[in-house]
């Protein structure tokens, strides 16, 4: 593995870790530096939408707005690297509270996979496509 390699690996954790940072911290306008343009966002397992970040991250917002708080834990990513391409899964678990009107939490949580495929730019990685593949939840 050459010097090269290993900084395209840390810049994709690194924007791995951005798109699940902008979520927890509901800063949903930074996803758009996170996606290229005409990216395909398939959230269609969780019973979302797939189409571009224009379309798609109003959704992601709408949805967790019935959420408190919430927090992405990212586990092993494997990145397959070719050239200026890249694909990447990442392991996720991700809890998430919500509150009843009388102050009374309930935790859920959803575990699973995101799959991104991977492109470099002028001005870095980017994802032009996200699976969001949901493999277990709990509370729901």
């Amino acid at each position: 593995m050459d010097v090269r390699e290993l900084c395209d690996r840390q810049e994709i954790i690194d924007l791995i870790t951005r798109y699940t940072l902008s979520v927890d911290t509901k800063s949903y306008a930074d996803l758009f530096d996170v996606f290229t343009p005409d990216a395909v966002m398939d959230y269609s397992m969780v019973g979302g939408p797939k189409g571009p970040p224009d379309e798609v991250v109003p959704w992601i917002e709408q949805g967790l707005a019935g959420f408190d708080r919430f927090q992405h834990v990212i586990g092993q990513i494997a990145i397959q690297l070719d050239g200026d391409s890249a694909s990447a899964t990442a392991y996720f678990t991700n809890p998430m509270v919500s509150v009843a009107p009388d102050g009374t939490e309930r935790l859920l949580e959803v575990g699973g996979f995101y799959h991104h495929d991977l492109v470099r730019t002028p001005i870095g990685w980017r994802s032009r496509g996200i699976i969001d593949d949901m493999v277990w939840h709990r509370g729901f």
